[in-house]
């Protein structure tokens, strides 16, 4: 477990990493793993966030729960798939909310990693989780390490959007400095609980229309063509 690929951000978290409560996460994945239970995604994503937006570059911080627990879904990206996996339902809410916001029309994919190219961090609370079962890495140690994460943003970083979407993320953003950052909170884009205020939210022009504000380029949010629809 190691920031190897994500050098901006490790002056900020190595130490972290070699906390008594990481050390023991560590252990326990390391146990999951030798007692053959299948851990989402490999273990080569679980800093893929960190390593596709050097922490300069962060803008928007959208914050997940936890990865996706099917096979070749996840790969570290918060509501993000691998390009030729089915586009989960909280997912086609947030194109949804996309064209309806900006015109943009629905993606043929789920791959978000143009948006953390551009700055956009796509950042699960828990990095890791078992093949079909949800939430099963929660209180292990992930929460308070990426905890560190989003203060290291709102510490270092100038005008950043953040984006809460449903109760977990806003508790988890809470400490976020309002006068300092954009938080922007909306419910979650599952299809529970979208149409109480997800959809037609206009996040996303909101938050090109406060980078521009700042001196920031605004996100592209429309997706490259990359494969075919899988329904």
């Amino acid at each position: 477990m190691a920031l190897s690929n994500a050098k901006s951000w490790k002056p900020f978290l190595d130490d972290e990493l070699n906390q008594p409560y990481m050390l023991v996460l560590k252990e326990f994945l390391r146990i999951e793993k030798n007692d053959g239970k299948i851990i989402y995604p490999h273990s080569s994503h679980w800093f893929h966030a960190l390593e596709m937006t050097p922490l300069p570059t962060v803008k928007v911080v959208i914050i997940g729960q936890d990865p996706y627990h099917q096979p070749y879904q996840a790969h570290g990206l918060c509501f993000s798939v691998q390009p030729d996996v089915k586009i989960p339902p909280s997912l086609l809410n947030i194109y949804k909310e996309l064209q309806a916001d900006l015109g943009i029309p629905y993606a043929l994919h789920g791959c978000l990693e143009s948006w953390a190219k551009q700055g956009v961090l796509l950042l699960n609370s828990v990095l890791t989780v078992e093949y079909n079962k949800p939430n099963s890495h929660q209180g292990k140690g992930w929460e308070k390490f990426t905890d560190k994460i989003i203060r290291t943003v709102a510490e270092q970083n100038e005008h950043v959007v953040f984006l809460l979407w449903g109760n977990y993320a806003q508790k988890k953003g809470a400490f976020i400095d309002e006068q300092r950052h954009l938080v922007l909170k909306a419910p979650h884009p599952s299809p529970l609980s979208a149409h109480r205020g997800f959809l037609g939210c206009r996040h996303f022009s909101k938050t090109n229309q406060y980078l521009e504000q700042h001196q920031q380029t605004a996100i592209h949010w429309e997706l490259p063509k990359l494969v075919s629809p899988i329904y």
